[in-house]
């Protein structure tokens, strides 16, 4: 005598199981891929609009969230120019795009990412090692315009290799590191203590 498989052991229903859970699946990707994008999009929540680059930043540490925030101060324009959210944007990707070409990450770290030998770039428009607020922008200049000559080292040895940037490449990666330091990381990097800000 022939018994039938009880229903949840059917074939057939484990096939339209598998599809609906694909099919949802595939639909709660996409609604995170979304929100990721306007996460991460600039001007929204933790990541500043690009012309942050006009201001001071600094970090406070915030006791309710047991974190240190990024705190947007007075206006301070960045190589003495004010600029618009566009020329910020366009100066910004700029910076992104030469630190990408020149492979920046194939040494250091952004967020975390990247290789280990040099130090880790996301809070580095804020590094104590610049000395003061107001030397800051000529010795990131000059570091990146001829590095083998103006070596940090730290005591390591380790020199950075000369990427040949031109002025404005020279511009733009400041102009990016400065931006990445105002993004909300969430505490990243733990203990990170900023370069005096605003004579502080």
């Amino acid at each position: 005598m022939k018994t039938s498989a009880p229903w949840w052991a059917a074939e057939d229903f484990w096939r339209k199981c598998a599809i609906f859970i694909t099919a949802f699946m595939a639909l709660i990707l996409i609604l995170l891929t979304f929100h990721s994008l306007a996460a991460i999009t600039a001007g929204a929540g933790r990541v500043p609009a690009y012309s942050v680059i006009n201001h001071r930043i600094d970090y406070r540490f915030d006791r309710e969230l047991g974190r240190s925030m990024p705190i947007i101060g007075d206006e301070v324009p960045l190589f003495g120019t004010k600029f618009s959210e566009v020329e910020a944007r366009e100066l910004v990707n700029l910076g992104k795009l030469t630190v990408q070409a020149k492979n920046c990450m194939n040494c250091h770290t952004l967020l975390g990412n990247g290789a280990y030998y040099a130090p880790d770039l996301t809070k580095a428009w804020l590094d104590p090692g610049w000395g003061n607020e107001q030397a800051r922008e000529l010795l990131m200049t000059m570091f990146l315009k001829d590095p083998v000559a103006n070596a940090r080292t730290f005591g390591t040895g380790r020199r950075m290799p000369n990427p040949e940037l031109s002025d404005a490449e020279v511009r733009g990666v400041i102009a990016f590191l400065k931006w990445m330091s105002a993004v909300d990381t969430n505490g990243f990097p733990h203990g990170f203590k900023p370069l005096p800000q605003g004579g502080s």
